[in-house]
Parts: C-alpha cells; structure tokens; sequence
C-alpha cells in the first residue's frame, strides 16, 4: 500500500506485531511443530513477498504449459483472492487460456481442493498460485516472483507497507524470478550467487477483441491507435511501460485498483473520456477483461495477450527438474 509517511508511521506498530507473528508462524512450520498436508501429487508453488502484481499468474500460466507439453496431468490450486462462485479473475483468465487442459481447485483449503482432485484422477503436478505463505501445505518446489521495478529494501511490511513477509523470507524459495528486468544489477549479482535467480520479461503476443478466442492480431493489424489504455491490476505502471516497450501509441489513461470490478457507469466514463480524447480504441489487460460487468458501446476493446520471456530458460527448467526429480524420486 503506497500509504503517505505519517500514515505509515502510524500504522508501523501494527506492522511490528504482524512480522513477528509471520515469523513465529513460519518457524513453527519449519521445526515441524505445525503439521503440513501432503498431497499425492508433486505440489510446485509460485507466490511472491507482497501485494499486488509481480507476474504470479503469466509464470503460473507458463509453468502449466511446460508441464503439459511434458505430458503431465496438472491441477491449479487457487484460493481465489477477491473472487465469488469458486473462482476469481485470475483464475477465470487462467481458465480462458488454459480451457478444459487442466483442472482447478478453488477455494482457502487447498489441500481439500486437490484431495478433492485426486479422487477422481490422479494429478502429476499441482500449481500452488499464489502459495509462498500458504505453510499448511506441503510443496516440493517453491518459486518466488519478485517485481524487478521495485525496491523492497526499502518497503514496509503490511499493513504499512506491500510486504507480506521480512525480505529474508525468501530464503525459503528453490528458485527465485525477478520480473520486469532482464539483467541483474551489482548488488543482484552478488545475491545470485546465493540464491538461484531468473530474470524475465512480460512477452506481448499480441491484441485480440474483448471475449473473442483464439483471434490474436498484431499491432499494426489493430489499427494505428491512439489508444486509451486502461486497467485495475496489482502494478498498473508495469501495464503503461509494457505499452510503451511495446510501441502502442496511448492518448491516455486510467488507472482503478487491484480487481475493481467494472459497472456500466465506469465504462462509459471510460469511453466518454477516450471519445474526447480522440482515442480510436480501448486497451486493457487480461485480468481487466475478467472483471467487466458491461459493454462498450462505440469503441472497440483489446486485450493485449502476454505470455512471461525468462533470460536463461534452458537453465531454469534444468534446476526445476533437477528439484523436482530430487524430491520425488528418479521417476519424475
């Protein structure tokens, strides 16, 4: 939470008692005082150390493509954050790109989830979204992402700050990914050679009309803008610089918070200001598409696609297979 700084004073002793409360929670996992549940198949986690977006769901996405081009059985296991009806906008993404080629389990219990699962078929693999803090359940790989165009060094820790846990907390992951750079700094350099970190980049695929599938264009297919760009996701800057990295002319923007659900009366503010504007077309995210509760009634809406780029790809799938085959055994 990007709090001003007497805010955050305020809040700071509450965000002492909270730290040692995840610590002492996390040590009693880890000293084996607090049972954690296996499920049958291998569990591979993806979460991350704060709130908002740190690209969890593009490498949750990534990894179930990998591991179903391998011939795996995969489930999702997802809490379903700020979701209604066993799913979640996230999860409702990870479904339209994923379709009927894995299963999910939706809801706090992840564990009864996939036993849920696995009672009706096995499952290889279980993708844990969002699951670095979730201690209850056992994991044979933990990947952390970490937003590269954030300094946590300098964060808080909830509900001061965007931290969920100490930075040190990271010390628990196998492998570590740092999103939105492509190289890492001095200081990153040293750091992996304690830890084994990735770096990778968001992919544009390319733009495709509001719940249209499978129709992917390129930009110069789309027409040549400008565009009004907009979106509620966890890291709305990281949207606005991928656009630009991806040289998408944008007349302007509009920022809403992490899952805002979209009325009528927000999209037509939204293709009110566009018109004037003199955009030619709406822009947004994935995630955004999720959470319309309307239409547009003269622009036309794209959804940029993205996919998740790592700098050392071959290297990475070496380490995750090389953990995983140590952990469950020569077979996997």
């Amino acid at each position: 939470m990007d709090w001003p700084l007497p805010i955050r004073i305020l809040l700071w002793p509450f965000s002492w008692v909270y730290g040692i409360v995840v610590q002492y929670k996390t040590l009693l996992y880890e000293n084996g005082a607090f049972h954690r549940q296996r499920l049958k198949g291998a569990v591979v986690s993806v979460g991350n150390l704060t709130v908002g977006g740190s690209g969890k769901t593009p490498m949750v996405l990534w990894l179930a493509e990998k591991f179903l081009a391998d011939g795996k059985s995969v489930a999702i296991l997802s809490r379903g954050y700020h979701g209604a009806g066993g799913s979640s906008d996230e999860v409702e993404l990870l479904r339209h790109r994923l379709g009927n080629r894995v299963r999910f389990g939706i809801g706090a219990n992840r564990f009864a989830k996939g036993s849920e699962l696995e009672r009706k078929s096995p499952v290889d693999v279980f993708l844990l979204d969002d699951g670095f803090q979730h201690l209850k359940l056992a994991r044979d790989l933990d990947i952390v992402m970490l937003d590269g165009s954030r300094n946590l060094e300098n964060e808080w820790l909830l509900p001061a700050g965007r931290l969920r846990e100490p930075v040190r907390g990271s010390s628990r992951a196998d492998l570590l990914v740092v999103t939105r750079k492509s190289e890492p700094s001095a200081t990153e350099a040293h750091d992996s050679r304690e830890y084994q970190m990735f770096y990778a980049q968001t992919k544009l695929l390319g733009f495709r009309k509001s719940q249209a599938v499978g129709e992917i264009s390129y930009l110069s297919e789309i027409g040549p803008g400008p565009f009004f760009a907009f979106c509620g996701i966890g890291n709305p800057q990281a949207f606005l610089d991928d656009l630009k990295r991806w040289h998408v002319p944008v007349a302007a923007k509009r920022e809403f918070r992490d899952h805002h659900k979209y009325s009528q009366a927000d999209l037509d503010a939204i293709e009110s200001a566009a018109t004037a504007l003199g955009a030619k077309a709406l822009i947004t995210t994935e995630k955004d598409e999720q959470n319309l509760r309307g239409s547009f009634h003269c622009l036309p809406l794209y959804i940029a696609a993205i996919d998740i780029a790592l700098g050392s790809e071959n290297e990475f799938n070496a380490a995750k297979d090389r953990i995983l085959r140590e952990r469950r055994g020569a077979s996997w």
